[in-house]
């Protein structure tokens, strides 16, 4: 339990935050990709799934409020309607069967696109609007039964956003906002009426701004081809991710 962590495995979470931050902060997702794994040897799954969407509901509005005028908003409005429809079913279908097959379709999928862009196979025009509603339902549906939307959302926005920062800030608004109901979810629910959970999650708060902060100026930094491909090796390690959460 986290009110009995010792100094050694707080020193190891913030470190922990700190690079998935960095991480969240180039791509404006990932951070459960890193975070996880190692959360998972000192907190029960019940406390990091929460702890986690309220740390980036704060990483997304610290990098909304610094660069949220350069948010591809005309993309948000076409998306966050299919990622909130897609939600709903994404939860009906968690009710009413079992979707680890789907965990596996998604990361093959994933892992096959990913390298595929690597690889140089990129498609000569960008994605059509139209082609926004079965990104946005599928991102939402994912994001309901897994907590794993925001590369399916990444990949949408990677094919109609020619400058990094429109995609960086545009992909934190969207996880922000998938976040956010979440958080208000487990608040109805009670979750944060843990105020040892809440001390965590603030002890824990300055790896996160500092990682976000460092992701931001690295970003800055790179070329846009430096950046896709950086974008590209974070989703190929997110679909490795998921077909290994299939197989265990």
């Amino acid at each position: 339990m986290h009110d009995t962590l010792t100094l050694s495995a707080y020193l190891i979470l913030a470190a922990t935050l700190l690079v998935a931050y960095v991480i969240f902060g180039i791509a404006g997702f990932g951070s459960a990709l890193i975070a996880s794994p190692v959360m998972a040897l000192y907190l029960p799954l019940s406390q990091i799934v929460p702890l986690l969407a309220l740390l980036d509901l704060c990483a997304a509005i610290i990098n909304v409020s610094r660069d949220g005028r350069n948010a591809a908003w005309p993309e948000l409005r076409r998306l966050v309607p299919l990622m909130v429809a897609g939600s709903l079913v994404g939860a009906t279908i968690l009710l009413t069967t079992r979707p680890e097959i789907l965990l596996l379709a998604l990361g093959v999928f994933v892992i096959g696109y990913a390298l595929w862009s690597l690889i140089g196979r990129k498609p000569a025009h960008a994605f059509p609007p139209a082609a926004v509603v079965p990104f946005g339902l599928v991102g939402g549906v994912f994001s309901a039964l897994f907590g794993s939307g925001g590369f399916i959302y990444a990949i949408w926005l990677g094919g109609r956003l020619p400058q990094k920062e429109a995609f960086r800030i545009t992909q934190t608004t969207i996880i922000g906002l998938s976040t956010l109901t979440r958080v208000i979810i487990f608040a109805v629910a009670g979750v944060y009426m843990d105020w040892h959970l809440l001390l965590l999650a603030l002890t824990l708060l300055p790896g996160m701004i500092i990682g976000i902060t460092l992701g931001r100026f690295f970003t800055l930094k790179m070329s846009r081809e430096q950046f896709l491909r950086m974008i590209n090796l974070i989703l190929l390690a997110s679909g490795v991710m998921l077909v290994g959460r299939y197989f265990g």
